[in-house]
C-alpha cells in the first residue's frame, strides 16, 4: 500500500484533533509533522516510504524538542503572591524536599494559575502525601501535613 499525501494530511488532522482530548502539546506537534509530511509529498510525490517515515519523526521531534526548550511557558511564579491568595490550599507532594532542595508539590486546582509549587515543610514528608499551606515566604509555600 502506498501512502498519499492526504493519507498524512488526514493522519495529522487526526492527531491534532487529539489533542483535545490530552492536552499536553505532544499530539499538536506529530500532527504538524503529519501535515508537513503530506504536503511535503505534494510537492516530491515520488518520496519513500522510509523517507517519509523519518521526515515525520524528525520534524515532529524537532517540533516537541523546540516546543519544551522555546515556546514552553515558564513555570516560575511571577510577582508577589500573598498568604490570603493560598492560605489552607491542599496539595499533593510530588517532589519531596531536601536540606538542600525545594520540595514540589501539586494542587487540583491551579493556584494563581500554577499547579505546581515549591515549597519547604515544617515536618518531614514524603512523596504522595497531603500538605496545607500555612504561611508563604518569597513566593516558597510554607506546608504542613494535613
Amino acid at each position: 500500500m502506498e501512502l498519499l499525501y492526504w493519507h498524512w494530511i488526514v493522519f495529522g488532522i487526526g492527531l491534532v484533533l487529539f489533542e483535545l482530548i490530552i492536552p499536553s502539546f505532544t499530539a499538536l506537534w506529530f500532527g504538524l509533522g503529519a501535515i508537513f509530511v503530506g504536503l511535503l509529498l505534494v510537492i516530491f510525490p515520488e518520496l519513500s516510504l522510509t523517507l517519509q517515515v523519518s521526515c515525520w519523526a524528525g520534524v515532529s521531534a524537532a517540533l516537541t524538542l523546540m516546543w519544551f526548550k522555546v515556546l514552553k511557558p515558564s513555570h516560575k511564579i511571577v510577582g508577589k503572591v500573598s498568604l490570603q491568595d493560598v492560605d489552607g490550599e491542599i496539595g499533593l507532594v510530588i517532589t519531596k524536599p531536601s536540606d538542600n532542595r525545594l520540595g514540589k508539590v501539586r494542587f487540583s486546582t491551579p493556584l494563581k494559575e500554577h499547579d505546581e509549587w515549591e515549597f519547604k515543610a515544617e515536618e518531614p514528608v514524603d512523596i504522595g502525601d497531603q500538605i496545607q499551606v500555612i504561611n508563604i515566604s518569597e513566593n516558597i509555600l510554607v506546608m504542613k501535613k494535613y
